[in-house]
Parts: C-alpha cells; structure tokens; sequence
C-alpha cells in the first residue's frame, strides 16, 4: 500500500502502480503466466483503474508483462530464443560495466565477491535454484556497481531485474551450470 509521503510525493498514481506490480514481479508474488487485473491493484492501492492500466502498458513494454487479446495482461514468459537473445545482451552490458568498474574496485570489493562466491560454491550441495540466482546476482552487482558510465550502469541494472522476473525454458539453472558460474566468477576475480 503507498505511504502518504508517496501520494503527496513527485510520484504519479501510475507510477505507484507500476512499482507496486514490478516489486511483485521482482519478489516472484506472481506466476508465470498469472494473469494480473487492473481492478484488484486499483482496489489494493485506493486508486482507480486508469493509472493501473498505464503501469501494465509500461511493463508489457519492458517485457514484464504480456497483453493477450482476450485475455489481458499476464506475467510474460519467454521462449527459448528470446531468453538466449536477452541473456547475450546481459552478458555484454555486465561485461562492460564490470569493465569500466574494474578500475573502481577496491580490496573490500573484491573481498564481498569472493566471499558471495564462497556462498554460492557453500550451497551447491543443497542445491537451492532461487538462492544461487540471488547470489549470484548480487556477485556481479558488487562488480559492475563502480560502473562510472551511469547509462551502462542503469541499462546492466535493468536487464538484471529483468531476467529476474520473467521465466522461461531456458531460466532454470542447474547445480553443474551453477558450479561452472562459481569458476567463472573465480576467474573473473582474478
């Protein structure tokens, strides 16, 4: 529910709305392929329908969302091809952000990484899917996070978010993709 700073605050009751949904994305609140009603949010948030449909444009506009004609809005769901394509263009906004950070990094930077990757390579034998995408999210952020290009910055950021929301068939990692991450980041740190 908004606070009273954010009604009277700069943001917009659309603006609200498309927090409200993308922080449930973001938190797995909703499924794959759940279908999200404006009229429920507008009713959580105390706001009418009209701002709640422009934040679902927005985030079927990032990708987030999906709008299938006579259905509505539901949690989007990439295929195959979409999630190597997304992932490719990750891999070379983090690359470049970790790049220009590289500079940036201090010991205690690299000290937080390698001890998330410790984390990573700690919880392999109880294999947890979720807690190795968190992990290992956070890993590359310490890296990238001293990117001084804040439009690199903001697009790695957000491609981050992105893929942590949306799920496809290619999404699921496995424990021997995960251990092989752990040797990557090993690499990467050195």
């Amino acid at each position: 529910m908004p606070t009273s700073e954010q009604w009277r605050g700069a943001l917009s009751k659309a603006d609200i709305a498309y927090t409200h949904i993308k922080n449930q994305l973001e938190q797995g609140a909703l499924e794959p392929y759940q279908r999200v009603l404006a009229a429920p949010i507008a009713a959580e948030l105390g706001v009418s329908g009209v701002p709640v449909r422009e934040a679902i444009q927005r985030l079927a506009a990032e990708g987030l969302l999906q709008i299938v004609h006579n259905v509505g809005a539901r949690v989007a769901v990439i295929d195959d091809h979409a999630y190597r394509a997304g992932m490719e263009a990750l891999a070379v906004l983090d690359g470049t952000a970790t790049s220009l950070a590289a500079g940036q990094l201090g010991a205690a930077d690299l000290n937080k990484a390698e001890a998330i990757n410790r984390s990573i390579l700690s919880m392999l034998d109880d294999f947890d899917p979720a807690l190795f995408e968190e992990l290992n999210t956070q890993f590359h952020e310490v890296l990238y996070s001293a990117c001084p290009n804040e439009r690199i910055l903001e697009l790695a950021r957000s491609e981050w978010k992105k893929f942590s929301s949306i799920r496809g068939p290619g999404a699921a990692v496995d424990r021997d993709r995960a251990r092989e991450s752990v040797e990557e980041h090993g690499e990467l740190l050195e």
